[in-house]
C-alpha cells in the first residue's frame, strides 16, 4: 500500500512477529505477504494475505509490481494500492511455535507485530533487501 502526503510518497510495511525478530528492524520490515493456496489467483491471495496480517480488507485499482526470487529461494508477486489505514489499528493473525526452543511448550504469536508507514528513503533502509525491487518499480511506475 502506498499514500502521498505532502507530495511525498509514503509506503505501508509491517514488521514480523515472533523471538527471532524482536529486536531487528533495518532490513527487517516487509510488504506483507504470504502464500497463495493450490489453486488460488495471486492477485486474490495477495488481498487475503493483506487482510489476514493487517486486519485491513483492500480493493481498488492495484499496480501489478512483478515477482522477484528471494534470497532463500521463495518468489513474491506484488501489487501496490493506493490507500490509508491506521498503523495502530492492524490486528494480525497468529501462528504457533514451539519457545523456548527444545522447551516442548507451544506459543502463539503475531505473524507481524507492528506497521509503520515510510518515506521512500526511510523504507529504502528498513526493508528486506530482496523486496527493494518492489519499491524501485512503484517509484518508477508513479513517476
Amino acid at each position: 500500500m502506498f499514500r502521498r502526503r505532502n507530495s511525498e510518497l509514503q509506503l505501508f510495511l509491517v514488521h514480523p512477529g515472533g523471538p527471532f525478530c524482536k529486536n531487528k528492524d533495518a532490513g527487517a520490515w516487509s510488504i506483507p505477504k504470504g502464500e497463495c493456496q493450490e489453486g488460488e489467483d495471486a492477485l486474490d491471495a495477495a488481498k487475503r494475505e493483506f487482510q489476514e496480517e493487517t486486519g485491513f480488507k483492500v480493493d481498488g485499482e492495484f499496480v501489478a509490481l512483478g515477482e522477484i526470487k528471494q534470497a532463500g529461494g521463495k518468489v513474491v508477486k506484488a501489487w501496490a494500492l493506493e490507500g490509508d489505514c491506521v498503523p495502530s489499528e492492524v490486528r494480525s493473525n497468529t501462528f504457533s511455535m514451539e519457545w523456548p526452543p527444545k522447551s516442548g511448550h507451544k506459543k502463539e504469536f503475531p505473524e507481524i507485530d507492528r506497521a509503520e508507514w515510510f518515506s521512500v528513503e526511510e523504507a529504502r533502509k528498513r526493508m528486506l533487501k530482496g523486496q527493494i525491487p518492489f519499491l524501485d518499480r512503484l517509484v518508477e511506475h508513479l513517476q
